[in-house]
């Protein structure tokens, strides 16, 4: 079975594509459909955001889609960025320029002030069937940027209980804990589950195998 991812993010690809692999499934991405340009992310809620990236990539290819959006929240600033935390700096701002945005809303607020989290909303739909999980995590927000990998704002975002930010762990650590990990594991039980939804699909059923 073919199923496509609805991002052209290529690090959100990445964590997606490691994180479903184990279903045996055929993932493609939007590279694969050139012809898909950008898709609106102006949606007041993450999962208005990511029910209307899945619905669209589906109707333009007529294949399952899997599309998530994820906000990050900080207690301090009354839960932004949230919804706009991708363009939190401004339209085609880069993730050091939303970075820098935050700590400097940030300067002078105490450690214990300092809580936020992260939540991922993931939608699935084949065109007849909607699906929708979600997966939070909560930490803290840093002074200063701390670790090389991870993208966006994962440099700043600490998780006491690790003594890291995501920025520190390795891409199998983070996966393991994070909201688009957490949302992601409850998405395949559904599939799995209601994977019935695809015997009379026009799609190729994988064997029971790889089900």
């Amino acid at each position: 079975m073919k199923i496509v991812l609805a991002t052209h993010n290529k690090n959100k690809r990445k964590e997606l594509q490691l994180l479903l692999n184990s279903l045996g499934l055929q993932i493609l991405t939007l590279d694969d459909f050139p012809e898909i340009g950008e898709i609106p992310e102006d949606g007041k809620t993450l999962e208005e955001n990511a029910k209307f990236k899945a619905m669209t990539v589906n109707r333009l290819t007529g294949l399952p889609a899997i599309a998530d959006d994820t906000g990050l929240e900080v207690d301090a600033l009354n839960g932004r960025p949230g919804v706009y935390s991708a363009r939190y700096a401004g339209v085609s701002c880069s993730y050091k320029d939303n970075v820098s945005k935050l700590l400097l809303e940030m300067q002078g607020v105490p450690y214990d002030k300092r809580t936020a989290r992260f939540r991922t909303i993931v939608a699935f739909t084949d065109g007849s069937t909607e699906l929708i999980t979600e997966g939070c995590v909560e930490g803290h927000i840093t002074e200063n940027l701390k670790g090389f990998g991870g993208f966006g704002y994962d440099p700043v975002f600490y998780i006491s209980v690790y003594d890291q930010t995501f920025a520190e762990m390795t891409e199998n650590e983070k996966g393991k804990i994070s909201h688009r990990g957490n949302a992601i594991r409850k998405m395949k039980q559904l599939l799995q589950r209601e994977f019935s939804i695809f015997t009379d699909s026009k799609i190729s059923t994988p064997n029971k195998e790889n089900a």
